[in-house]
């Protein structure tokens, strides 16, 4: 099992375009530092770019309709301050280099199935999990440990060269989508197509 310690770094991007900018404050992010159901993800810091989402943690205060995307900066004045200032790109279509845990229900505040065999277009959520390590903020389960709804970040998608044709000379490197992961928690690096802005409800 991979178990990342900070959130994604440099290289993150998979396409330079669409470029979204917003500016929010550190506060109004999740799951960062203690906003998260085990109160331990990582704190953001410059070249560090998860994806995360904005506003309410509740369903009263807007869960699963929040907008997701993707830091790109941030103004660090001390690790955790409330108020820094955060650049996330929230634009429809960006593809990311970013870790996903394959866990695809919980049962009893703890992971109960998991994804082997993930296939390109497969959603992704932002969850909040304290069963996900500290630099990992997306899964393949519509709801967290609490059973609270995740919003949607995206979908998982080719990067750039295990497309066919994505190499020179015609071949393509070997994909992620050939793995099979072992039937247990896995966090695993993908590309990931981001959908921010666009939402659906998790099946009841």
């Amino acid at each position: 099992m991979t178990e990342p310690n900070t959130f994604q770094s440099h290289p993150y991007e998979q396409s330079s375009e669409p470029m979204t900018i917003m500016d929010v404050q550190e506060s109004d992010c999740w799951p960062v530092d203690d906003r998260s159901v085990s109160g331990t993800k990582d704190q953001l810091a410059d070249g560090l770019h998860p994806v995360i989402a904005i506003g309410g943690m509740t369903a009263a205060d807007g869960r699963p309709l929040n907008v997701t995307g993707v830091v790109v900066s941030i103004a660090v004045t001390a690790a955790g301050t409330a108020t820094d200032r955060v650049e996330v790109n929230t634009a429809d279509g960006t593809i990311v280099h970013q870790y996903v845990s394959n866990i695809l229900t919980y049962s009893g505040g703890a992971p109960n199935t998991f994804e082997t065999t993930p296939v390109m277009g497969y959603p992704v959520y932002v969850d909040d999990s304290d069963d996900l390590s500290a630099g990992v903020t997306l899964s393949m389960s519509p709801f967290n440990t609490a059973g609270l709804v995740n919003p949607l970040a995206g979908h998982l998608w080719y990067c750039q060269d295990e497309i066919a044709d994505g190499q020179a000379g015609g071949s393509r490197l070997t994909s992620t989508f050939d793995l099979v992961l072992p039937n247990e928690a896995t966090e695993q690096s993908y590309c990931v197509r981001l959908s921010s802005g666009q939402h659906h409800e998790a099946a009841a």
